[in-house]
């Protein structure tokens, strides 16, 4: 038996002005063959499991790319071409089945569905061939998806805690089936609705009661049910909520398990409605509490879901404001990061910091920060991620630096990363948990590895590409109408 695996995962951003070329993927470019072997065997992914399985089957197993890049703008042609045709080169050498982790929220400068374009490349080659894809909670499913695949699972969990889980899932569906124990049947369906991704927490009401019920679902019959939020920040078609059903050889089972979870979805639409809290109102809220660590969530500009991670409105406040004992992650600006460490440790400097990138998309101009403070430390940016998302991983957050106010140490990085392990933080000397505030430029993964910190948790509206303010967006390709842009919207 041979089983070609593979992982390739972008959340594009429409709006973001941050480009994504084939540089941007992996932890210093993608990794081809074996080397995507062993960057994820072992590890807490959906690859991680699918290798765990085809090993435990007596599987030849091929891996042909591992490539993740942080969320941006629409991925460059030429890098999609890099990455998908090692894929489809592989499926052509001939296999039994086919296992990918991708995202499902891919949009390139060609093509609106980058997933969907993909599979459809892979079904003309191998049109018979048993194909299981793992997505993300965040991805707009398209009828190309579906149609192309022979099974799909995605995350029930935000944070994504149960990638492993999701790969066994997936993977279990198609291994039983080359043993003639399964005949997986497949549906799906959305609703006209455009969920906020801070109202698609799985702690949280209302998509923690739509996976209670995906599951109930699962226990009750069908193979795999998803239920998937959407990213918002992409502007194409099918931008939003919905759900894909697996069940064994029954397609009604599978259909009225899919209708059943998008009626209770559509049924409490206005729930997935973000209000948010302006940031000087947000930041003296934060103030006022005495007992720490506060968490502070910068949640208009996470690079998790494209953001520039340059905007200092939020940091600017809590300066303004006179936090003190307090630490922020994190600033993206490699210029600044090359000027301290010429400086280096110990060194008083006075610096623009952020603020680099305009966002034409929302027009919003450059606004860089000064700041002066001493250089405390100088790191490469390396660690290994503990968990419970991406346990195992190792990823680098470029040359980083740490540099002290007197009252708020900011950490400045030269490649994005999402604040969602505590180990960004104890990788550079610096303990959350004897802060007083901890600001982090995270939606909602940052519970991941800080919710068991935190005291206190305020939400800081500032400003960027990955606003909750969907009056600063200007969509021109998604269907219309849909809620909440269209408040009349029937399903």
């Amino acid at each position: 038996m041979r089983v070609v695996i593979a992982l390739l995962k972008h959340e594009t951003n429409t709006f973001s002005p941050v480009p994504t070329p084939l540089s941007r993927f992996g932890n210093g470019g993608p990794a081809f063959g074996a080397a995507a072997y062993e960057a994820y065997r072992g590890t807490a992914t959906p690859m991680g499991a699918f290798i765990d399985m085809a090993h435990r089957a007596g599987a030849e197993i091929v891996t042909p790319v591992a490539a993740e890049a942080w969320p941006s703008g629409p991925v460059e042609d030429d890098a999609y071409r890099r990455l998908t045709e090692p894929i489809l080169e592989a499926v052509a050498g001939g296999c039994d089945a086919v296992l990918l982790d991708l995202h499902g929220a891919m949009v390139t400068e060609t093509h609106q569905d980058g997933e969907g374009e993909l599979l459809a490349a892979l079904r003309r080659i191998a049109p018979d061939v048993p194909v299981g894809v793992a997505l993300d909670l965040h991805a707009n499913v398209t009828d190309a998806m579906v149609r192309n695949s022979t099974a799909i699972a995605g995350f029930k969990t935000y944070p994504h805690v149960d990638m492993f889980e999701t790969g066994e899932r997936v993977g279990g569906i198609i291994f039983s089936m080359l043993e003639g124990q399964r005949a997986p049947v497949m549906t799906w369906g959305n609703r006209p609705m455009l969920p906020h991704v801070m109202r698609q927490g799985t702690d949280d009401a209302p998509m923690r009661d739509l996976v209670a019920e995906a599951r109930r679902l699962e226990r009750g019959g069908l193979l795999a049910a998803s239920v998937f939020g959407g990213f918002p920040h992409a502007d194409i078609r099918d931008a939003g909520l919905s759900v894909v059903t697996v069940s064994d050889g029954d397609e009604a089972l599978a259909r009225d398990g899919c209708e059943g979870l998008l009626d209770q979805a559509w049924a409490r639409r206005a729930e997935f409605v973000y209000h948010p809290e302006p940031a000087a109102k947000a930041v003296a809220r934060a103030k006022r509490l005495a007992d720490g660590p506060v968490l502070m969530l910068d949640h208009s500009d996470n690079c998790g879901s494209g953001g520039t991670q340059d905007v200092t409105l939020v940091l600017g406040e809590m300066l303004r404001q006179g936090l003190r004992n307090a630490v922020a992650f994190a600033i993206h600006d490699p210029a600044a990061v090359a000027t301290m460490i010429d400086a280096g440790v110990g060194s008083r400097v006075t610096i623009d910091l952020g603020g680099k990138l305009a966002m034409p998309k929302l027009g919003l101009e450059p606004k860089p920060l000064r700041v002066s403070g001493t250089v405390r430390v100088v790191s490469d940016g390396e660690y290994t991620i503990r968990g419970p998302m991406y346990t195992g991983v190792r990823v680098g957050m470029g040359r980083t630096v740490v540099l002290d106010t007197g009252g708020i140490e900011i950490v400045v990085i030269e490649r994005h990363h999402e604040p969602w392990d505590v180990g960004c933080l104890l990788s550079l000397g610096i303990d959350p948990t004897m802060c007083q505030y901890v600001m982090l430029k995270s939606r909602v993964h940052w519970r991941a590895g800080f919710w068991p910190i935190a005291r206190h948790v305020v939400e800081c509206a500032g400003e960027g590409v990955t606003t909750s303010d969907y009056g600063a967006l200007d969509f021109k390709k998604l269907r219309r109408p849909i809620f909440p842009l269209d408040p009349r919207t029937t399903a």
